[in-house]
């Protein structure tokens, strides 16, 4: 897995295949993503290392993620955009 570490390496990494997905990271990563403590960072930037087939079934609610970990910064991001 390679780390990601700076901030526009983070940025790159939110621009996916897929517009929907980027809808979801990039916000999130310019208004929250610095709010995050670090455990929470390094389970967005682990998040960011899935395949966008399986993140898009995880946050369009056709499976659910068996990662606690994955699956509760998946909520994080649907909570942020339900408000």
């Amino acid at each position: 897995m390679v780390e990601i570490h700076s901030k526009a390496r983070i940025r790159w990494a939110c621009r996916r295949g897929m517009l929907e997905l980027d809808v979801l990271f990039m916000p999130f990563v310019e208004e929250a993503y610095d709010s995050l403590d670090a455990k929470q960072q390094a389970i967005f930037q682990r998040l960011l290392t899935q395949e966008d087939p399986d993140l898009f079934a995880w946050f369009m609610g056709h499976e659910e993620c068996k990662d606690a970990e994955l699956n509760s910064m998946v909520q994080l991001i649907l909570d942020r955009v339900r408000v």
